[in-house]
């Protein structure tokens, strides 16, 4: 098969530091700009920024191999790797070579003159710039990063339907073991099951799925119970509370739409098993989540780290304030004494967190990279919670599919340390609950 030429544009290397391996044995050319682009996000605190920095270490490393110029075999069974300029006379006159995507493609134009019996194709993750390419007689491919599932429709739900014998309902609101046969139904540990009867779709039962040597576990304590003041108003949040009540299931993940009561749960029954629990599971509550602004970011805040913590907590905050009766004093004094922590992710790297009730808010802005990070942080008898919204992403560099929340979920679903719930009805108001299906 004949060697190609491929233009690596910014979005992929801020996407996959390991970008430059995934070509086999092709040739791959950086345009300058790239490099101007990646120093521009080499100071972030974030994936970005992460990212941006490992791929700079990545060409030093190659740089101290030979010259970039003239090319720099990435390792045996690989292809080269070249850094080159543009000839800016090749775009046309109503394009300006000035912007960085224009100088990109500009790049990718100059390697066709150069070689012109080399496929040439620039591969990037911006919509846009492949659109100018294909309007420049340029190939252009998209990067496709590491997808756990085909798309948002087959991520797993936590919950299942299963059609039953009419009496086997019968039996299960009696008191009698029910089990789920593993030739019948394909089911994963934890997994909440809607029974219903085959001779009248009517008449339901919800259980949870252990294993198939367990018999299913009946869910009515729950229902009547509720926590921390707040009661289960839907199947799906009593799904989630019979999750996140359970120390039996240290990793649990909460999708669902803004006000569907995902993150209130999650601190209601974290607060239930740190200060109220007479078992004592857990020594204290640390809730965190990614700092990743929505829109344009305002840049450095000043202040302590608390403080400038403050603007992505708030949030968290509102949720801890409500649950305590809006009393402010009780949320500070349990804070002070190490109760409730307001944890920076950017600081979690090198810590081990035991005997800890661990919330991750906003989950689904992690990437894979940033997932791994967190989880290998829990110790002993630390039960980790993960939230978010898969379809709003404020990451650029994340869609629904690649997204670190995506990933726990899918990973996880085969285990019985993890389970996962999906909650589809908005309970904050009727206002955020339109707002959420007709925006």
């Amino acid at each position: 098969m004949r060697k190609k030429t491929y233009v690596l544009d910014t979005s992929v290397y801020l996407t996959d530091p390991a970008s430059l391996r995934s070509f086999k044995n092709n040739d791959i050319v950086i345009p300058l700009k790239v490099l101007e682009e990646l120093d521009k996000h080499k100071n972030r605190q974030d994936a970005v920024g992460l990212n941006a920095r490992s791929t700079i270490r990545a060409l030093d490393v190659l740089r101290s191999k030979g010259n970039l110029h003239k090319g720099v075999r990435l390792e045996k069974g690989k292809g080269l790797v070249f850094i080159k300029p543009y000839d800016p006379s090749l775009l046309p006159e109503e394009l300006k070579a000035s912007t960085p995507d224009n100088q990109i493609i500009a790049t990718a134009l100059t390697e066709k003159v150069i070689n012109p019996n080399r496929k040439v194709i620039l591969v990037s993750r911006d919509i846009h710039m492949r659109v100018m390419c294909d309007a420049l007689g340029v190939e252009s491919e998209e990067y496709k990063v590491d997808r756990v599932v085909a798309g948002s429709d087959f991520v797993y739900t936590g919950y299942s339907e299963l059609l039953v014998d009419d009496q086997k309902i019968d039996s299960f609101y009696g008191g009698v073991d029910i089990f789920v046969e593993p030739d019948e139904h394909n089911v994963h540990p934890n997994e909440f099951l809607m029974l219903i009867s085959n001779a009248n779709e009517k008449k339901t039962a919800l259980a949870r799925f252990l294993n198939y040597d367990s018999p299913l576990q009946r869910l009515d304590e729950y229902k009547k119970k509720g926590v921390w003041g707040i009661k289960p108003k839907n199947k799906e949040q009593l799904f989630a509370l019979n999750l996140l009540l359970d120390p039996e299931v240290p990793v649990v993940s909460l999708i669902g739409r803004a006000g569907s009561g995902k993150t209130l749960l999650a601190i209601a029954a974290g607060l239930e098993q740190v200060l109220e629990s007479k078992e004592g599971n857990y020594s204290r509550l640390i809730v965190s989540r990614p700092v990743q602004p929505l829109g344009k970011d305002i840049g450095f805040l000043p202040g302590t780290l608390a403080e400038k913590m403050m603007p992505w907590v708030a949030p968290i905050q509102d949720n801890l304030e409500c649950l305590m009766g809006n009393n402010r004093y009780m949320l500070e004094e349990y804070m002070s004494q190490g109760v409730i922590e307001i944890e920076a992710l950017t600081y979690i790297r090198g810590r081990s967190i035991s005997n800890a009730y661990m919330i991750i808010d906003e989950a689904q802005n992690l990437n894979l990279h940033e997932l791994k990070t967190i989880l290998t942080r829990v110790g002993e008898n630390t039960k980790i919670v993960l939230t978010g919204d898969i379809e709003h992403i404020d990451n650029i560099y994340l869609d629904e599919t690649s997204n670190g929340l995506t990933h726990a979920v899918e990973k996880f679903k085969k285990y019985s340390v993890a389970g996962h719930a999906t909650l589809h009805k908005g309970e904050r108001s009727k206002v955020a609950s339109l707002a959420a299906k007709i925006l």
